[in-house]
């Protein structure tokens, strides 16, 4: 009887072809960088033994008989969770795809959305369709489009995406960076832009290198990546560490990690100074609120009055905002209402219940800031604060002024809300107010003025006491700070509990 020993040769010696990538010379290309391979890449991040590669035979014949397409994905585990990676082959046409490999993309982007796993993409390459040279062997040009960037969008709404870019990531494949939820770089190894350094020549004049103009210094400031980190090995850590925030899909919860311990922090007690002039360290208070080592800032060099991070309640995943004081007082910029945005479509996307350490003196102000648009945008982080239907908890460290200060809670809903001692709130502070609103009474005053100002600053300072506000239910309850954490850990149980049952796909993801 004929059998298949011929063909399973074959197919055995096309899967060796496939796994030596675009041949020794071009992978010794890659090492020489200081690179992993996509191959290296895949085996570092999953969990051993679990990588199951569709498309391998993928790829197209060549005089040393077949190269495999620079595309690579499959499904694996990552920390024992299901998910789908599709990674660029830099050796292969610099990571340029072609037909098969966009196919092989579009596929995965499929396979995770319908699977309703994670997807990490790892970048290395333009992603799109090649160079202006290709077009010679295609024998035509075509109109641009983007091969299954409705499965790409569709994903943003149902699963998370994280993108990691691992070398130049230019074109579609920044495209196809930013299109996540979470993206991560690495400094001095990955560059980030619409076009390289020799397109920007020619099409613009402008002589710059690839980290001038794409490097991590940037691209994190400009928001265009959310977390750099200083090695391939720590990229691959992170986008798994970072799926442990975050539940399979968008109608489930997330699974919460090991607990840690609760109890009250007389240290907070003394975290913000009395004097309100002086600004002090947020991450300090974060840090001790939250599980130990649980804080993983998003975004840290974007909006830096703004902060915005993942972490955890006695194990229980949580989104966190805040603000810094020491840049702008931590009043909220134009792109920091961007920056908001998008992380509470992230939380509410992903039912993840928001935390908030308010401090807000409200929209940082002056012409610059009229210049950027600041209250369109910082409407529009209200709307999103305002459409959010997770759980939400907002402590008032200090200062809440203002439309921005408004914004500390979506006010309409029931939420968790206390007060710290050294909360201070109105439509804006009472030292400028007080000018504003005794201006005619202080010019006629003349040499009194002082005086006068001084006398209703001491009045005023007793009216703004927290208490006053408890008084008349303005704030449901003013606090010792020591108490924050066992508060919030016992809010945390009670808002996962209200997330036990399956939840509803989300509205629409914007990146």
């Amino acid at each position: 009887m004929e059998g298949w020993t011929d063909e399973l040769t074959e197919l055995a010696r096309r899967r060796v072809l496939a796994a030596g990538l675009g041949g020794p010379a071009a992978v010794g290309r890659q090492v020489a960088k200081g690179k992993l391979t996509v191959r290296d890449r895949i085996h570092k991040l999953v969990d051993a033994d679990s990588w199951r590669e569709v498309g391998e035979l993928a790829g197209r014949h060549t005089p040393d008989g077949f190269t495999a397409t620079n595309t690579v994905f499959g499904r694996a585990t990552i920390g024992g969770r299901r998910a789908v990676v599709v990674g660029d082959d830099f050796t292969v046409r610099g990571g340029a795809a072609d037909p098969t490999g966009m196919a092989k993309q579009v596929y995965a982007e499929k396979m995770a959305g319908e699977l309703q796993v994670p997807l990490i993409r790892l970048l290395d390459g333009t992603g799109g369709g090649g160079t202006v040279e290709s077009l010679l062997d295609m024998g035509h040009t075509y109109v641009p489009y983007n091969p299954g960037w409705d499965e790409v969008v569709a994903n943003l709404a149902r699963i998370p995406v994280i993108a990691v870019a691992l070398g130049p990531v230019a074109g579609l494949g920044a495209a196809r960076l930013v299109t996540s939820h979470l993206s991560i770089m690495v400094r001095e190894l990955s560059q980030v832009f619409i076009a390289g350094p020799a397109v920007v020549e020619a099409g613009m004049g402008e002589r710059v290198d690839k980290e001038t103009l794409g490097g991590w210094r940037l691209a994190a400031k400009a928001g265009t990546v959310d977390l750099v980190v200083d090695t391939e090995d720590e990229a691959l850590d992170l986008a798994a560490t970072l799926l442990t925030y975050l539940p399979a899909n968008a109608t489930e919860r997330a699974a919460r990690g090991e607990g840690a311990a609760v109890e009250s922090d007389p240290m907070l007690r003394d975290a913000v100074p009395k004097d309100r002039r002086k600004p002090y360290d947020m991450r300090a208070i974060l840090a001790r609120v939250f599980d130990p080592d649980s804080v993983l800032e998003v975004g840290r060099y974007h909006a830096p009055s703004t902060i915005t991070a993942l972490a955890r309640l006695d194990g229980w995943p949580v989104a966190v905002l805040a603000a810094d004081p020491r840049v702008y007082g931590g009043g909220l910029t134009a792109e920091g209402s961007d920056k908001l945005t998008r992380f509470v479509d992230l939380a509410e996307t992903f039912g993840l219940p928001v935390v908030h350490l308010v401090d807000q003196p409200g929209f940082v102000i002056g012409s610059a800031s009229e210049r950027n648009g600041t209250i369109r945008r910082g409407a529009r982080a209200v709307a999103a604060i305002y459409g959010t239907t997770v759980p939400w908890a907002s402590v008032l460290v200090r200062r809440v002024f203002g439309v921005a200060g408004a914004a500390h809670r979506p006010h309409h809903r029931h939420t968790f809300r206390v007060a710290w001692p050294s909360g201070d709130w109105g439509s804006l502070p009472i030292e400028g107010g007080v000018e504003v609103a005794f201006q005619r009474r202080f010019a006629e005053a003349g040499a009194e003025a002082a005086a006068m100002k001084a006398e209703i600053l001491a009045k005023l300072e007793a009216v703004r006491a927290p208490a006053r506000t408890a008084e008349v239910f303005g704030i449901e309850d003013v606090i010792d700070p020591a108490h924050t954490r066992p508060l919030l850990c016992e809010w945390a149980d009670d808002a996962y509990a209200s997330l036990a049952a399956a939840r509803s796909a989300a509205r629409n993801y914007r990146p």
